[in-house]
């Protein structure tokens, strides 16, 4: 965990990490009750809170990428980022007090603007994390991170919860937990510039924007076709659980971090079991199983109401989810030529924003189509068909695969 030995950039690196877990989690996790209960938004608005964010990440990434690439020193640019992206947390505070009938489109707005700096300080962290960490160290530090982190977030979740469990509809409980979720990002960006950036390469070399000979690889293909399948009906009900959890539920702030303090608490233990057994079965066929889980969730949320039974489900699908989240990024390593790595991954990355950005608006469609309960069940029957594609993975490579797999 946090050792006083660990080299200086790490211990910094998490505890940057502890701050901008504390700001996002006090702040991400409440959007949509906001949202529903004080600003009136609508079911479409609501679907538009899941899909701004990567439709700017996606329009970002080359941008962000070319910028990244001419500077030769990256934590001033990723510090600004963070803080110039925290700052608009100040706006919220204060969309309130606009017309009714404008807080919403506003508030949209506000997040919109506010992830062309987060996804500029996204891209520019992994760039600069990459070559502040020794490679030796770097598989052992982000495990040993992420559950630090997961810790972090759920006890910050769970304390907001209980403290503010009897102001769901308390305007001014919104602007305190945005007020201190600003402080909280403030720091974040003030601990990126403490890191001891190590001096700058200088090359000739001008690396290529795109290498296209990556859509040849039949692996890699493979992958891109069952990945972007499935993530299309993950990310399809992330509006539909909001909507149903609030308006049809009426959760509470209390149970809004409690399913989520679920989840997380699920997904910090289930960690190891996942990678036992994508070690012992192979990545493919577990993710099968993933699959047909992941069905489960929104299936099992449309039979209840009641808050205990809600908070199983969400705590039960973060059994499933801390596979996906592994498993997932271990076979885009897998199915990637070692030679052409990079160019695969932020290929995905791109082609997953472009998912992200599009599968809410389709979840919203058929909510406003056929009902929420009925919206949902087509959410189960495509999650559980993307199993089917990764079965016709699993059976192809079975008997046609022509390279040895990549350890990772």
């Amino acid at each position: 965990m946090l050792k006083m030995d660990r080299p200086y950039n790490e211990r910094i690196s998490i505890y940057n990490g502890m701050a901008s877990t504390m700001a996002v989690n006090i702040t991400n996790t409440f959007f949509p009750l906001f949202m529903i209960t004080i600003l009136g938004a609508s079911n479409y608005q609501v679907g538009l809170l899941s899909s701004l964010p990567p439709l700017i990440a996606l329009l970002m990434t080359i941008p962000a990428a070319i910028l990244l690439n001419k500077s030769s020193t990256h934590k001033r640019i990723v510090g600004t980022a963070i803080i110039t992206a925290r700052l608009f947390f100040l706006a919220i505070v204060f969309v309130v007090y606009l017309p009714l009938e404008w807080q919403a489109w506003a508030f949209l707005v506000i997040i919109g603007m506010m992830h062309v700096p987060t996804a500029l300080a996204t891209i520019g962290w992994q760039t600069l994390i990459s070559g502040l960490v020794d490679e030796h160290r770097r598989a052992q530090f982000f495990s040993d991170r992420n559950r630090m982190l997961t810790v972090v977030g759920l006890f910050t979740t769970l304390f907001v919860g209980i403290v503010l469990r009897d102001a769901t509809e308390s305007v001014m409980s919104y602007q305190i937990l945005f007020a201190v979720a600003l402080c909280f990002g403030l720091l974040e960006g003030f601990l990126v510039f403490r890191h001891k950036e190590n001096d700058p390469v200088v090359t000739d070399t001008k690396p290529k924007l795109m290498d296209w000979s990556i859509f040849k690889d039949q692996g890699y293909r493979w992958f891109l076709v069952a990945a972007l399948f499935f993530n299309f009906t993950w990310q399809m009900a992330w509006g539909l659980f909001n909507i149903y959890h609030v308006r049809i539920a009426e959760a509470t702030i209390f149970w809004f971090s409690m399913f989520s303090a679920g989840n997380m608490l699920m997904q910090f233990f289930t960690y190891p079991l996942w990678k036992k057994w994508s070690e012992k079965y192979s990545n493919t066929l577990v993710f099968i199983v993933l699959a047909i889980g992941m069905a489960s969730a929104p299936f099992f949320t449309v039979l209840t109401t009641n808050f205990f039974l809600l908070f199983l489900v969400q705590t039960t699908s973060g059994f499933f989810l801390s596979g996906v989240i592994l498993v997932l990024f271990n076979m885009l390593l897998e199915h990637s030529p070692a030679d052409k790595r990079t160019y695969c991954i932020t290929t995905y990355n791109v082609l997953l924003s472009l998912m992200a950005f599009i599968a809410p608006q389709i979840g919203i469609l058929f909510l406003e189509l056929f009902g929420i309960v009925e919206a949902m069940h087509i959410n189960a029957f495509l999650r559980l068909s993307s199993s089917l594609v990764f079965f016709a993975m699993f059976w192809f490579y079975s008997r046609h695969k022509k390279r040895p797999e990549v350890a990772v």
